[in-house]
């Protein structure tokens, strides 16, 4: 019979290493994006937004609105630094409004 190893680990610690060698990391960071821009966007928002996708470095959102896609181009940077800090490394790059 096999010798037990009587390690602990905590659960957080064995979820970093089986998404490091499953490749997962960059399909959880689409989805922390869309959560990230739910959380600060607001419901308001988020009622307007039809999808949010990351591709490479690039956030695209698309919106049902031309007046709030028009409103929050004034805000691009500021929502990209924002994004950036929720997710706690530098993720989007660039962000379009479509």
């Amino acid at each position: 019979m096999a010798k037990r190893e009587n390690e602990y680990h905590s659960m957080k610690d064995l979820m970093k290493v089986v998404i490091q060698q499953n490749n997962l990391s960059k399909g959880l960071q689409k989805m922390d994006v869309r959560e990230a821009w739910g959380k600060l966007m607001g419901n308001g928002v988020m009622s307007y937004t039809e999808s949010v996708e990351l591709q490479n470095k690039t956030l695209i959102v698309r919106l049902k609105s031309s007046v709030l896609r028009e409103e929050l181009t004034y805000g691009k940077d500021k929502i990209i630094k924002m994004i950036n800090e929720e997710m706690g490394g530098d993720i989007v790059a660039k962000l379009m409004l479509v």
